[in-house]
């Protein structure tokens, strides 16, 4: 994020002089209620957290506020930012967390980190020691703006009632705005108890920060004339196209110009997987026709992606032959990785119609056969396996298979990080957008079963399918206790290979077989489930996983389906680290 964002802490100049709206609501409350009347201000009616000394005086307020604020109580605290995580990706809007000080505020960090990197708007409220006792090592005192500010977007300790307003309406606005992410606020408890004047202005500006910068139109003609005269074009598009809500405006733009278009680990639902100019998932274990064609395209068009290194592999050898034109709002990933010779700062849905206006209607009919041919030599030796396997052992692919087609393609997928999330981001084929979350840069394994609760909560009438390794569900497997508290209907996927499988796989094929620390002894998933009164089954055989996963789709509660799948399969294609993406391996 930007690193102005850090120098922001006083608010002078911050906000716009216009007069309260006729709703302001100016009278005498304490801190803690002002906490809950800002959140009600922004919107907000669902919130995330546990419950500790330093922020108690906020939970005693919430109590008087359960008509108008919704509270999650989690299992933990990491559990409660990965909610407001998938709450966040999968609405559009911002999660929000309350957690206490000390532990509870550090065991937020992974979440604010993944957040952070994966520009997920959040607000994490933390309560603090009394402000006399700052700095005397109280107990549960922790640094808590020291520890975040490397992996927030912007960070801010209150210590009296009067800042309340003012630092909330900001941390909203720079949460949302711009490129989202987490914000930190940590509010003493003598704030939390003293009486403010309150009265709630939204921030409609910061000084010094600049969102949506103005897009340079000779930048524009200039991203044109390159597209034009292409013979090889190439899109690869990220996040960025969800995050700006520009989904509509990029396939309008891909379509006109007949260019083919390939998607990043979290770019993936932007565009319609079937959509004939789809050519699938770039990076580590993405498809071989676009990793391997990045190398042979002329002009390669980077729309909201950050050319993450699980994209580009080595980037000394990262499509030198073409030229690059990178669309993206935070000027800081600019010529971060890759040089641009035409690089537009601005949000892709205003960059995106400009462009459209002024390239010219083409059709790229030898260029998208060179896609399908690979697509055809990836389908043969990988995909038709590991779709309709031939061997006795269950794929991970085939499950994903079913699952897509039971569905329709329009669930909301919520992965882990390992095999079973590279397997359900290549299998499952998604309609719609928003309708895949997963840890991307921070690879974080636990974030699943928080994440896909939190998914729920946001969308309640959306099937919510949670898809997990048997390693990262136990790190976070005590949500199962949110989820029988709160009653949501969720469906639980867990791809059991008795090892951490993505690890495996790089102990097999680069460290000579050597799997120190990698097989794993698990309980009983299924009797864990049912202590928790969730339904659940196993399946380990081909010929009843089929109705198996109907009836967890049909099912009106929350169920868990564990799934024996081969210990030792792969996933294929990969890219070495380090390697070019022209390396990329079938086998």
């Amino acid at each position: 994020m930007d690193a102005l964002l850090k120098m922001l802490s006083d608010f002078n100049g911050d906000f716009e002089d216009s007069k309260p709206s006729s709703k302001s609501n100016i009278n005498k409350i304490t801190g803690s209620e002002a906490v809950l009347e800002s959140l009600i201000a922004e919107g907000v009616d669902l919130v995330f957290g546990y419950p500790g000394g330093a922020i108690m005086p906020v939970y005693d307020a919430l109590y008087n506020y359960r008509d108008k604020l919704k509270h999650i109580l989690t299992r933990h605290e990491q559990g409660s930012v990965h909610a407001a995580q998938g709450y966040a990706r999968a609405t559009g809007k911002v999660g929000v967390v309350i957690a206490t000080s000390g532990p509870g505020a550090t065991n937020l960090i992974t979440g604010i980190a993944d957040a952070n990197i994966d520009s997920t708007p959040i607000i994490c409220i933390t309560g603090q020691v009394p402000s006399h006792l700052l700095g005397t090592d109280a107990f549960q005192e922790t640094d808590v703006v020291g520890i975040t500010s490397p992996v927030t977007k912007w960070d801010f300790q209150i210590t009296s009632a009067e800042a309340i307003p003012e630092a909330f309406a900001k941390a909203f606005y720079l949460a949302r705005s711009g490129r989202p992410g987490p914000v930190v606020i940590d509010i003493t408890k003598d704030a939390q108890f003293a009486e403010v004047d309150f009265e709630y202005k939204p921030c409609k500006k910061v000084r010094s920060y600049f969102p949506y910068p103005k897009v340079d139109a000779a930048k524009v003609n200039e991203a044109a004339e390159l597209i034009n005269n292409a013979e090889k074009p190439f899109v690869v598009f990220g996040q960025g196209v969800i995050l700006g809500k520009a989904e509509n405006e990029f396939k309008t733009f891909i379509e006109k110009g007949g260019i083919p278009a390939a998607w990043t680990l979290l770019g993936l639902s932007a565009l319609d997987e079937s959509h004939p100019l789809n050519v699938g998932m770039l990076g580590m274990h993405g498809n071989y026709a676009p990793n391997k064609l990045t190398n042979e395209c002329d002009v390669l068009i980077a729309v909201g992606m950050r050319f993450d290194d699980r994209v580009t592999g080595d980037v000394n050898t990262y499509a030198k032959q073409a030229k690059v034109i990178h669309i993206e709002l935070d000027p800081a990933e600019i010529n971060k990785i890759i040089k641009a010779d035409v690089a537009i700062n601005g949000d892709v849905k205003d960059v995106l119609p400009m462009l459209t206006n002024i390239i010219v209607n083409k059709e790229y009919g030898n260029w998208l056969k060179e896609f399908k041919k690979l697509a055809e030599i990836e389908k043969e030796k990988i995909i038709n396996e590991e779709l309709h396997p031939t061997k006795p052992g269950l794929t991970m692919g085939e499950v994903i298979r079913i699952i897509s087609e039971k569905t329709n393609g329009e669930a909301l997928v919520v992965t882990d990080v390992g095999q079973h999330q590279m397997i359900a981001a290549r299998y499952y084929g998604f309609k719609n957008s928003r309708s895949f979350i997963t840890s991307g840069g921070l690879g974080t394994m636990g974030f699943c079963l928080p994440a896909a609760v939190g998914a729920k909560m946001g969308m309640p009438d959306k099937q919510v399918v949670a898809v997990i390794g048997d390693g990262g569900f136990q790190m976070t497997l005590q949500e199962l206790g949110t989820i029988l508290q709160s009653g949501i209907n969720l469906k639980i996927v867990i791809l059991n290979n008795d090892y951490l499988g993505m690890v495996r796989q790089w102990q097999q094929l680069f460290f000579d077989k050597r799997y120190s620390e990698t097989e794993m002894v698990n309980p009983d998933f299924v009797k864990i489930a049912s202590s928790y009164n969730i339904e659940s089954e196993k399946v380990s055989e081909r010929n009843n996983l089929e109705a198996v996963i109907e009836k967890m789709l049909a099912s009106e509660s929350s169920f868990v389906l564990e799934v024996k799948v081969e210990k030792e399969d792969n996933v294929f294609p990969m890219i070495p680290t380090g390697a070019s993406v022209s390396d990329i391996r079938l086998e």
